[in-house]
């Protein structure tokens, strides 16, 4: 009975574990997408400002 116990316990305490993963990923993926809008915004801006640089 305390081998299954250890075994439900580790069982939870990785569940727990791959949650906190998947959130940890999904606020990675997050915070790529808004640094890539901000990248793609400024090489727009310098897109602009060379393009008026050449009129």
């Amino acid at each position: 009975m305390q081998r299954i116990d250890a075994a439900r316990e580790a069982g939870a305490r990785s569940a727990a574990t791959a949650g906190a993963g998947s959130a940890r990923v999904v606020e990675l993926v997050n915070s790529h997408e808004k640094l890539r809008e901000h990248v793609a915004e400024s090489l727009r801006e310098l897109d602009d400002l060379l393009g008026k640089l050449e009129e």
